[in-house]
């Protein structure tokens, strides 16, 4: 099953065509450049920055992932942190695209093949321990100063990420966009439901809200459809609190026996149950049809907010769509939501670590610098048409995760624990199909996975 996910402090991140596995000339970068005034105005802030320190001798990085930082096909212009890294240190970001369901694969090829790549995005989550443990990638400790002004405020969450006592990640951002609720306006007024934005305002975007607008709207015989996308599963189970696979003390702990894993999958049982899950489920099959959205056929389309980091989402999800945080678990101690975070691993055999750090200091320059941020938002209205409302909304998301950082291991263990956990047979999705109860799932899979991890914790 994809997990695609991608989360950004600077909100400009995609997929674009380019040679698998080879660096894009720059006769092939599509070029959006910001304007002249605009970029006069990041180069001075730049320059004034005290925090930026050094120079940079190797001033060309190499970035593998599924999408690029430079200007791509998304519409969006030049990022700001990008922008920052050439006036600052006239730094150059080499793409080499691979296919996301082979990453990890072409990565290790690249290694084996001294490429030099130099760092691979973290923000799909299930970088660490794999990559630690396989050798693939290295730590961040003889590059980063964790009491640098630019990244000390992020120095917990690296923690979070630490394996045999080094870190791993560099994390610029903690996240909120891991996973929101797309849903259409247009649909929510034509059914008689209340806007879940509205009720998000008044605190009533919860657990029950959600699930009574899905069984009013819901009826897949006469083709009105609930919950689609590969990701509801993951993004509802943070909102309980737990992780199915915690990292805890540098050890992988697993929480599968937890009261609160359980009240959630019985809750995704009776959503299973009761016609309100569509992808996977009969005829509908697990083809998801985001298009849905905008042609009023589908209520809620889970997803990472990236969805909408484009300038095409209004063809897909409609003129009037609009997104919420994953609703609240009614008996949790917190409101907690899918905790994303933009962040980088360094390659094993990377050329320039030196450059790879830099560039991270860049990114925080651009996050912690109001008027940064600022002109970078100023982006998501320019280059993919967002309102203000949705701004808003991105922020209070971010804000939420940052309240309450946690993150799930589960899919950064091995692909044997993510393949046992993210089946629809007995693993975590299995329940939301209504086709299996999890403690009849647990006593399949737990003592397996407990195997698994003290393999991996060894």
């Amino acid at each position: 099953m994809k997990r695609k996910m991608r989360s950004a402090a600077a909100l400009l991140l995609a997929s674009v065509t380019c040679g698998a596995l080879s660096g894009c000339a720059e006769d092939s970068k599509i070029e959006k450049p910001l304007d002249a005034q605009t970029a006069a105005e990041v180069a001075e802030l730049a320059a004034k920055d005290e925090r930026l320190t050094g120079e940079l001798e190797n001033k060309t990085i190499k970035w593998m992932a599924n999408w690029d930082i430079n200007p791509d096909a998304t519409g969006k212009s030049t990022p700001i942190e990008l922008e920052i890294f050439q006036d600052r240190y006239q730094g150059v970001v080499e793409y080499h695209e691979v296919d996301w369901n082979n990453r990890f694969d072409q990565l290790t090829n690249s290694i084996n093949g001294d490429e030099g790549i130099d760092f691979f995005p973290a923000g799909d989550l299930d970088c660490i321990p794999r990559g630690a443990i396989n050798d693939i990638f290295v730590p961040i400790d003889d590059y980063i100063d964790f009491n640098d002004p630019l990244f000390a405020d992020v120095k917990d969450a690296m923690d979070l990420f630490q394996w045999k006592g080094k870190h791993y990640v560099i994390v610029n951002d903690v996240t909120g966009d891991n996973c929101v609720v797309i849903y259409n306006r247009d649909t929510i007024e034509e059914n008689g439901l209340k806007d879940p934005a509205a009720l998000f305002a008044e605190d009533k975007w919860d657990w029950n809200s959600f699930t009574e607008m899905l069984q009013q709207f819901c009826d897949s015989q006469n083709g009105q459809y609930g919950i689609d996308g590969w990701w509801f599963e993951a993004g509802l189970s943070a909102t309980c609190g737990v992780p199915y696979i915690g990292l805890e003390g540098g050890k992988l702990v697993s929480h599968l026996k937890d009261p609160a894993i359980e009240r959630l999958q019985n809750w995704m049982y009776e959503l299973g149950t009761t016609d309100c899950v569509a992808i996977g489920v009969g005829e509908f099959g697990w083809t998801d049809q985001p298009n849905y959205i905008g042609e009023g056929k589908e209520l809620f389309h889970p997803c990472g907010a990236w969805k909408f980091y484009n300038d095409s989402w209004k063809t897909t999800f409609g003129e009037h769509a609009m997104f919420v945080p994953m609703p609240k678990d009614p008996n949790a101690d917190a409101y907690y939501i899918p905790c994303g975070l933009d962040g980088y691993v360094m390659v094993k055999g990377g050329q320039n670590p030196e450059g790879v750090a830099k560039f991270a200091a860049c990114k925080r320059m651009m996050i912690t610098n109001q008027r940064a941020q600022e002109i970078a938002t100023e982006q998501l209205y320019k280059d993919y048409g967002w309102t203000e409302e949705m701004v808003n909304m991105l922020h209070k998301c971010h804000e939420m995760a940052k309240a309450h950082p946690q993150y799930d291991f589960y899919n950064s263990v091995s692909s044997d624990v993510s393949g046992i956990l993210d089946s629809n047979e007995n693993g975590i999705r299995a329940a939301s199909k209504g086709q299996v109860k999890w403690s009849e799932s647990l006593g399949i899979i737990n003592s397996t996975i407990d195997a698994f991890l003290e393999d991996a914790n060894s």
